[in-house]
């Protein structure tokens, strides 16, 4: 039985995640409802408006008071510990994830693909390995799984310009911005500048695509009764990059998100075409 608060949270996050999900095993789908939960919260604290820092650092906090073995009260954290114990989670990845979510409170841009790439990997490549923990994966599929967190991290950062810039966070390389010369992505000043704008989009976007086809390398790891909402979610991500894609303006416009009812279709079309394969 899920809990109604770690329900609550997971559904009025991510559609994408949470329609794709319900289409687990029972005991999968659980334990992924409790990860997203405590992702989710932290999240939520440092995205903020105004940021919730004092509320970060409680919670987190919370979580090593959990790991040294006392009962917080906080079901998202006490439920994740367990988690973490029964499926022998790296404690060190959960750090790592903790560490990114504090660097949204410290820092507000990235010089470097290497510099950003230490904040996607705590905040969403560990997330790929603490899911393939969930699903029992081979250790030989933890380099697709922290392409695939990486990836749809990407996307989700493509998607969120506007978003982002409202919070003063830029998650690209400025070396990126740098070479289309583009000083800024605010909107006002990337509408006077629509052609440079639409190069620097579609640069970021094969670098998605890139990562995205190296995750589904790994779809062969995954049992079939996994792949489904697995390869639901990725499919979800590849529609938006396409339709941003088509018009990269749109992401000032509004967030690209797939309806329900093509989540919920797209999750049929996989469960036919995998079970013909």
């Amino acid at each position: 039985m899920i809990d109604q608060t770690i329900y609550s949270i997971f559904k009025g996050g991510s559609k994408t995640y949470f329609y794709s999900t319900i289409f687990f095993p029972k005991r999968v789908k659980e334990d992924v409802f409790v990860l997203y939960s405590f992702l989710r919260k932290a999240d939520d604290y440092v995205d903020s408006v105004p940021q919730d820092a004092e509320g970060f650092f409680d919670f987190k906090e919370r979580y090593y008071q959990a790991i040294d073995g006392t009962i917080t009260g906080d079901i998202v954290v006490d439920s994740f510990v367990k988690l973490v114990e029964r499926k022998k989670f790296e404690t060190r990845w959960v750090d790592a994830f903790l560490n990114s979510m504090e660097m949204d409170i410290t820092k507000s841009k990235y010089e470097t693909m290497k510099e950003l790439l230490v904040y996607l990997y705590g905040s969403s490549e560990v997330v790929g390995l603490l899911m393939a923990k969930i699903m029992d994966l081979s250790e030989e599929s933890y380099e697709n799984a922290r392409y695939l967190g990486r990836s749809m991290q990407y996307i989700n950062f493509i998607r969120d310009i506007y978003e982002d810039i409202g919070l003063g966070r830029t998650y690209f390389p400025q070396k990126d911005l740098k070479s289309f010369n583009i000083e800024s992505l605010d909107e006002e000043y990337t509408k006077k500048r629509p052609e440079e704008f639409k190069g620097f989009i579609r640069r970021q976007l094969e670098t998605y695509f890139s990562w995205q086809e190296k995750a589904e390398e790994g779809f062969s790891y995954i049992p079939f009764r996994y792949l489904i909402p697995v390869k639901t979610a990725s499919d979800l991500y590849k529609w938006t990059g396409s339709q941003i894609n088509k018009n990269p303006f749109v992401v000032y416009e509004r967030k690209v998100k797939p309806s329900i009812p093509n989540i919920l279709s797209k999750v049929v079309i996989n469960s036919i075409t995998a079970g013909l394969g």
